[in-house]
């Protein structure tokens, strides 16, 4: 494809998402004067357009019921069909103030408008909103058959758990009918793949309300599945020359006043916690440890550059309304690393880094990566000269690996630029996962040096880098991505071995012990149960291999496989079996 035609399909593209920003902008208006019709005496807050949708924020007489979602779409059809037309105005603020005066989180809203700033508003029929727009020209270009509410969702004013909690109605919206039912199709696949229901469903985790919300307890299916990826994931590190650490859960307030993080992140953090009359706050990320390792002596160029990897479990105070499962926690498992070298080694450890997060990104079964650029902010630290070198060896290691990417020109943290991975998933849904992250900051901060040639001190690079982000946020996309029906290698259970009667126990149980021993996990079903529950609860459990073990087996000294997809190969030889099984593994495929 040509450059002209690229850049066609992208302007084409553009104008597609423009069109039905448009169209869910509006349907939020329609809505918001729907909801009023049934409750004259609401109060509205902000309505905008979301990807792939809309919602509107109420503050009504009486909590919303799912049966009220109907009523309300009779009427949006009812607006719709009427042709209403969007009508913009400008109006003054003591003008805005004034019609709004029986609104007030709009007048809150306008209050908080810069002196001098436009204000407008869009009315259609007897709705009128404090909008910047865009919106279609008339109700008439909404087709009343692709539009759907969706649900009925608790949402604090301003995000502010001190604030009043409003009622939020969220909406999708398409061109036509088709698109809304794709769509829809679409978001029943991934209620089926919720993480949070396929883990209630398999037993792989649970979260408890009572003891702590947004802690993540990992039950021993899940558990099996966490130490495969910690096993893998340390094998990789020890090949790639990284060292392990490990450090505390809690420092000194002095260690985070001297990171910054009690500048800049203090509200992200967990509460202090006073101990021999000293301050102590528990760790929201794991780099003032590693530098404090790093300081414990004198170090040479000739020593660097240190690849240091924790699997370091830190706290972050999340907001309440903000968890979610184990995709939103606030406690939680980093698969940190952090690289300190000198000038002259920056550009070749970057690329090995980007190298090493592929692969292990494609060993997980992701395939389409691409790259995000974040490239220096108007206010930074750090020298520009290395600035400039640390974004130049970025910008070369995308390319050599021959990524897609996108530069955000200036919307690197203060103190350093960085690379971004993200992944698309079996749904087609984008996450964002590993890091590489230049840090000019803390070096300065906590007066990090290495003696160079010439004897001189100089500064390290520091370089933070996490490949699959976090255990649990990433253990919450793997199983969204498989729908809980893992690759054999990270399956919780890989074979499930089953005796057709209670004669054949004994071969079942001798084959259940080789496999054990061959490392595999591995589980055997010697219930009462008949045959057919059996293999229904193995399928239900999402269990790649089931051996079907009678008499033809245990005289051959064979299996049966019925596999997972319910495809079955008969008198396999066990030895076979188990060298067919280490190479699906080892080499990672999927059934």
């Amino acid at each position: 494809m040509s450059k002209e035609d690229i850049k066609a399909a992208e302007s084409k593209a553009d104008a597609k998402e423009e069109k039905l920003h448009r169209i869910r902008h509006s349907m939020a208006h329609v809505m918001a004067e729907a909801v009023l019709q049934m409750f004259p005496d609401g109060k509205v807050a902000i309505g905008p357009a979301i990807e792939n949708g809309f919602y509107y924020d109420f503050d009504l007489p009486r909590s919303l019921k799912e049966e009220d979602l109907e009523d309300i779409t009779l009427r949006m059809q009812e607006i719709i069909r009427k042709g209403l037309s969007f009508e913009r105005r400008v109006i003054t603020r003591e003008d805005a103030l004034e019609r709004f005066a029986d609104q007030p989180y709009k007048v809150e809203l306008i209050n908080e408008l810069p002196e001098g700033e436009e204000i407008s508003i869009y009315s259609q029929g007897d709705f009128t909103d404090l909008c910047r727009g865009p919106h279609v020209e008339s109700t008439s270009k909404l087709n009343p058959q692709s539009f759907k509410l969706l649900s009925i969702a608790g949402a604090y004013w301003r995000g502010d758990e001190k604030r009043p909690m409003l009622q939020r109605i969220y909406g999708t919206a398409w061109t036509n009918p088709k698109d809304l039912r794709l769509y829809l199709q679409q978001l029943e696949e991934l209620e089926k793949r919720d993480h949070r229901k396929v883990g209630r469903e398999l037993d792989l985790f649970s979260t408890h309300e009572e003891a702590g919300p947004g802690l993540v307890y990992w039950h021993p299916k899940g558990a099996r599945i966490r130490v495969a990826i910690e096993d893998f994931w340390r094998d990789e590190h020890r090949k790639n020359g990284y060292e392990f650490l490990f450090t505390p859960h809690v420092g000194k307030s002095w260690l985070w006043e001297t990171s910054g993080h009690l500048d800049f992140y203090a509200e992200g953090m967990y509460p202090e916690m006073i101990m021999d009359k000293a301050n102590y706050y528990a760790k929201p990320m794991n780099c003032p440890f590693h530098i404090m390792i790093y300081k414990t002596n004198k170090h040479s160029y000739r020593e660097l550059p240190f690849r240091w990897a924790e699997l370091g479990t830190v706290y972050r105070y999340e907001k309440s309304g903000t968890l979610h499962g184990l995709l939103r926690v606030r406690g939680f498992t980093q698969d940190d690393a952090h690289i300190f070298c000198t000038p002259e080694q920056v550009e070749d450890e970057i690329l090995e880094v980007l190298r090493f997060s592929l692969h292990m990104l494609r060993s997980f079964g992701f395939k389409d990566i691409q790259a995000y650029l974040s490239t220096m902010p108007e206010k930074a630290v750090g020298d520009p000269d290395q600035w400039k070198l640390a974004e130049e060896s970025l910008r070369k290691a995308i390319e050599a690996e021959g990524l897609e990417y996108e530069v955000d020109e200036g919307g690197g943290a203060f103190y350093g630029p960085k690379i971004d991975l993200k992944i698309k998933d079996a749904l087609g849904r984008s996450w964002q996962l590993s890091t590489v992250q230049f840090d000019f900051n803390e070096p300065e901060r906590f007066n990090m040096t290495y003696t160079d040639k010439s004897g001189a001190e100089k500064r390290p690079y520091m370089v933070h880098r996490a490949l699959l982000g976090s255990l649990e946020r990433f253990f919450g996309v793997l199983i969204e991505h498989y729908g809980g029906a893992f690759p054999v290698w990270l399956a919780p259970t890989q074979i499930m071995v089953i005796p057709v009667a209670a004669a054949f126990e004994e071969y079942a149980d001798t084959v259940y012990r080789q496999l054990k021993e061959a490392g595999f996990r591995v589980d055997l079903d010697d219930s009462d149960d008949r045959l057919n529950a059996k293999i229904r609860n193995a399928q239900q459990d999402k269990i790649p291999y089931m051996l079907i073990l009678g008499e033809k087996e245990a005289e051959a000294g064979a299996v049966s496989v019925r596999f997972r997809s319910g495809k079955q190969e008969n008198g396999i030889p066990l030895n076979d079996f188990i060298a067919r099984t280490n190479s699906v593994i080892s080499d990672k495929k999927e059934l």
